[in-house]
């Protein structure tokens, strides 16, 4: 909870004095940001895909491809 507040009131600068309309505003604001970055299923299975296969990815990397 902490770290979503945290992220949420980032740039502010110092939130002491913040009112609860401010508040409310940046917790808004962050949350429509959350809803705007959602991943496809498609390209989260193909991440997982991939991390499961990291030992020819570096196999690649020290052959010098990329």
């Amino acid at each position: 909870m902490g770290r979503h507040i945290a992220t949420a009131l980032d740039g502010y600068g110092d939130v002491w004095g913040m009112t609860d309309k401010e508040l409310a505003f940046a917790l808004d604001k962050y949350k429509a940001e959350l809803g705007s970055n959602i991943i496809p299923d498609e390209d989260i299975d193909k991440i997982v895909k991939d991390g499961l296969d990291l030992d020819s990815l570096f196999k690649e990397e020290e052959d010098g491809n990329y």
